[in-house]
């Protein structure tokens, strides 16, 4: 046997996430495009194992999964063939030999999500499918007075869309504001980082759009403290085309 690991890239627009149950729509995920290619080039069914779970609509820069073979292929044939075979919207980085104990999802020390958004009064039309829009600006500093109350470790359950009782205890390591300096048209851009040793469900989603409403003034920076007591409700989730999963780090 050999434990594989690749790094991909996908563009979220039109899959459901990383992966649902097979009644929620399976096939419409990235796991399925994936994972059906593989057991197509191998002969035989192909388990996933993801640094992070995806949420319907969000993209992802680099994605870390690894899976068990019968034997070791060649990597670059693996590649080329990995991206003939899927769709254009997933890409993949690299295809690399791993220890035998390696699992992508098990081993990830801390995830990172940016959400990026447009503060420009007209849309770049020419980033809009990457980016939400938001005009005015929101106040940076009302965020990071925010922002101080989410980081440390805390129960998240109310940041989260799960039901689940157990396990909703994460660390968010950090988040940052700053503005995009890459190019002269991006200068209107704001980029959210959250970073965090694990995230549940539409965890990062809620998290920006609460952060968001503390940025617009709609609630004040300390609701942050109620919602984790579970007194008050979560903002409204942020659209889902700004938010890309940056990297898994292990």
């Amino acid at each position: 046997m050999a434990n594989i690991r690749l790094t991909l890239q996908y563009d979220g627009s039109r899959y459901l996430g990383w992966q649902r149950p097979e009644k929620d729509g399976y096939p419409k995920t990235i796991a399925y495009r994936l994972s059906s290619v593989l057991e197509k080039m191998t002969g035989g069914p192909v388990t996933l194992y993801a640094g992070a779970k995806t949420e319907p609509g969000v993209h992802a820069l680099e994605q870390t999964v690894s899976f068990a073979a019968d034997s070791l292929p060649d990597m670059k044939m693996l590649q080329q063939n990995l991206d003939h075979y899927l769709p254009m919207d997933i890409r993949i980085l690299r295809c690399e030999a791993a220890p035998d104990r390696f699992r992508a999802d098990l081993n990830a020390q801390s995830r990172t999500y940016e959400y990026r958004i447009c503060t420009a009064p007209v849309y770049n039309i020419f980033t809009a499918a990457y980016t939400a829009h938001l005009c005015p600006a929101p106040d940076i500093s009302a965020m990071e007075t925010a922002a101080g109350y989410l980081k440390g470790r805390h129960d998240f359950r109310f940041f989260s869309g799960a039901k689940k009782k157990k396990g909703t205890e994460k660390e968010l390591l950090e988040i940052s504001f700053r503005k995009s300096d890459n190019t002269a048209n991006d200068t209107d851009t704001l980029i959210i980082s959250l970073t965090a040793n694990d995230f549940l469900y539409r965890m990062p989603s809620l998290i920006v759009g609460t952060l968001l409403e503390t940025g617009q003034r709609k609630r004040a920076p300390e609701s942050i403290l109620r919602i984790l007591e579970g007194t008050e409700k979560a903002g409204a989730p942020c659209e889902a085309k700004g938010l890309l999963l940056k990297s898994v780090q292990y």
